[in-house]
């Protein structure tokens, strides 16, 4: 189950999109400590990016599909 999110971005030159805060529907903002892995998926109708990352000690996936940001369990 994904759930839609904000995401604060760093968009540098080599164009490679590094996510760097979580923000929910409240308004919290939660760090991005890691990302262990970037990979893309294909998973029926949606394609995108998967960006596998570390909040505190948790182990999340962050996915990007068409432009909007989705959090999952991992």
């Amino acid at each position: 189950m994904k759930t839609a999110v904000d995401v604060i971005c760093l968009y540098p030159q080599d164009g490679i999109i590094k996510p760097l805060f979580i923000v929910w529907n409240n308004g919290a903002r939660y760090p991005i400590d890691r990302i262990d892995q970037v990979v893309p998926v294909s998973e029926g109708e949606c394609c995108g990016m998967r960006y596998s990352c570390r909040l505190g000690k948790q182990q999340r996936y962050l996915y990007l599909e068409n432009g909007k940001w989705y959090i999952g369990k991992s």
